[in-house]
């Protein structure tokens, strides 16, 4: 009897460990996709505040653009063929897409050609080929938390490193079959423990890393991170629908 009553109460201590466990578990999950949305609603914030910056500035060039080119026409004392083709040529530029990277996705061109605006008044050398293809599951949410984390990442990385130094390379496509992304940057030597690459961001901005491997797994993707040299590459390989 007295060993059936201990069994009884291993078992039933086993049962509460195990609850408790999963109960714990759960409650850390939920902490987590808190923090996650945090991290996410301000970075859409800042990339929302970027993109209008860009366009609002892109808008005011275009208007004094046209002005200057109006005022040398009317300036013109004779017909002076050769000017007049030249300034008609510019004139002509301005009918053309006003963002510089098309990748076939709206939100991605509004990140990217954002981002990149960034990047270069830091004077940060780029090299970019993006196009977004067909089939790709994630949504323009997930794209967009996606490319603005790491390029956010990048940019810091670039920013503690001498002018001269600095530089990003962006390539997105299919390859095998797979949506492929790459993120190479620039860096400073990086912190890795246990195999893991830890960033130096404070707050909710350290959950961008977690982000993209949740991500990554919900999609039955891949995430390869690696640093050598000087030059810190982040990989994403994601399968595509049909």
């Amino acid at each position: 009897m007295k060993t059936a009553i201990v069994i009884a109460i291993i078992i039933f201590g086993i049962a509460v460990l195990v609850a408790v466990f999963f109960l714990l578990r759960k409650l850390f999950y939920r902490l987590v996709d808190k923090r996650i949305a945090e991290f996410q609603s301000d970075l859409i914030a800042k990339q929302t505040a970027e993109i209008q910056n860009m366009y609002r500035q892109i808008q005011e060039w275009r208007h004094d653009y046209r002005n200057h080119i109006q005022n040398m026409k009317n300036r013109l004392d004779s017909d002076n063929g050769e000017l007049e083709q030249y300034l008609d040529d510019l004139a002509d530029d301005l009918t053309q897409a006003d963002t510089s990277i098309k990748t076939g996705n709206v939100m991605a061109d509004a990140v990217l050609n954002s981002k990149l605006s960034v990047a270069e008044q830091k004077g940060i050398r780029l090299n970019v080929k993006a196009h977004i293809p067909n089939g790709v599951s994630l949504t323009d949410v997930e794209l967009c938390s996606i490319l603005g984390n790491l390029l956010d990442n990048a940019m810091e990385a670039c920013e503690k490193l001498p002018v001269d130094a600095r530089f990003i390379r962006v390539y997105i496509d299919k390859f095998k079959g797979q949506f492929y992304l790459s993120v190479q940057n620039s860096s400073p030597a990086v912190v890795r423990d246990k195999g893991i690459f830890h960033t130096t961001k404070a707050g909710t901005h350290g959950f961008g890393l977690f982000r993209i491997d949740r991500i990554a797994k919900k999609y039955g993707g891949y995430v390869n991170r690696q640093y050598e040299e000087g030059v810190f590459a982040t990989e994403l390989l994601l399968p595509i629908n049909g």
